[in-house]
């Protein structure tokens, strides 16, 4: 496994922490829909950043089409009772799964994908430049 493999898995890691302690700081200190709406943007990014670290490689655009689609279809599953009855069983069940389908959850999930496509795809073009930039070797 390459030094850049590793150091962008280590990032996913720090930044899915960073995603999961603002959602819950914010939970802590409001309440209403600024907690609701936040939560379920900051899942959608944790979930982004789940998809680069399982797949490091992957472009800006297929790994946020990937992290919204997941999302949709755990908030789309949440109609049937399968989550709901996990949920009262399992504290992470319930954090990974939620316990039911709420509509406006399904707009904030690209809220939270749609700013770190684009950070990642900036970053992308910017090592890619220097890259293009460096001296070619003898």
């Amino acid at each position: 496994m390459s030094l850049a493999v590793l150091r962008t898995r280590l990032l996913m890691v720090i930044s899915a922490a960073g995603f999961a302690g603002a959602a819950y700081a914010i939970r802590a200190a409001m309440d209403g829909p600024v907690e609701q709406y936040s939560g379920a943007a900051f899942s959608a990014a944790i979930v982004y950043t789940i998809v680069i670290f399982i797949w490091p490689p992957i472009s800006p655009l297929p790994a946020g089409s990937a992290a919204i689609a997941y999302c949709w279809f755990i908030e789309f599953a949440q109609l049937t009772p399968i989550p709901a009855a996990l949920s009262q069983r399992s504290w992470l069940a319930r954090q990974l799964l939620g316990a039911q389908f709420d509509l406006i959850d399904v707009a904030w999930y690209p809220v939270g994908v749609i700013p770190l496509v684009a950070a990642h795809w900036f970053l992308r073009a910017r090592a890619r430049s220097r890259t293009d930039l460096a001296p070619a070797e003898p």
